[in-house]
């Protein structure tokens, strides 16, 4: 079976419904692979008639809107507390180093930082309870969320659409092995660009070496 018949066997509800539930929950705080989920889905849509990019990009927003604004409310109510808690059930995501990352990025930027926080995979998962643990007023983080929803989620979606569509030939002769292989490729891909950032990010937070005239 090639991936295009097994893609047609794919209930579109199902999808839309995945993608709104796997970044609304990312959104909330919880790390969950939102973006390759939506490009993922992206993808998909190109090459199955039923799944409509539009409705996917509308429920892709849906699902960051709502779940930051749920992430703004538990951490408006949790507090501090709440991500000493975090940080012991998710101490990669939220060590204090992260928190303490991001909340500079909050305090320095504003509004600014829900909105392209959500372009960038830590912030994702921060910006909702961080905005609500340093009480921003919600109508600004309300508007930071939704613009920003919509030009990730939209613009992810539209971008991946398209290039699907333009490769649309030469998936169609693509068996199970050589889907696997792309995707084992685009995940390598990622790692390494991943953890080349994570290493220039260590290096800027190095201390500098304190001179003897000093």
């Amino acid at each position: 079976m090639h991936v295009q018949e097994w893609l047609d066997t794919v209930p579109p509800a199902a999808v839309y419904a995945l993608v709104a539930l796997v970044i609304g929950l990312e959104s909330l705080g919880i790390p969950l692979p939102g973006e390759i989920v939506l490009v993922s889905a992206a993808l998909m849509s190109s090459q199955h008639s039923g799944i409509n990019p539009v409705v996917l990009g509308l429920c892709a927003t849906a699902g960051a809107v709502v779940g930051d604004s749920i992430g703004y409310a538990i951490g408006r109510k949790g507090g501090r507390p709440m991500l000493a808690w975090l940080g012991k059930k998710f101490p990669k995501h939220f060590s204090e180093g992260h928190v303490a990352t991001a909340e500079r990025s909050f305090q320095k930027w504003g509004m600014w930082a829900v909105f392209f926080g959500r372009f960038v995979a830590l912030l994702r998962i921060f910006a909702g309870p961080l905005a609500g643990v340093l009480q921003m007023p919600y109508w600004k983080f309300l508007t930071a969320n939704v613009l920003g929803g919509i030009c990730w989620a939209g613009g992810t979606t539209a971008v991946i659409y398209y290039v699907g569509v333009v490769a649309e030939g030469w998936l169609k002769k693509f068996s199970y092995l050589g889907l696997v292989a792309a995707v084992a490729i685009g995940l390598a891909s990622m790692l390494i660009v991943k953890r080349k950032a994570k290493k220039a990010q260590q290096a800027r937070q190095e201390p500098e070496p304190v001179t003897a005239g000093d």
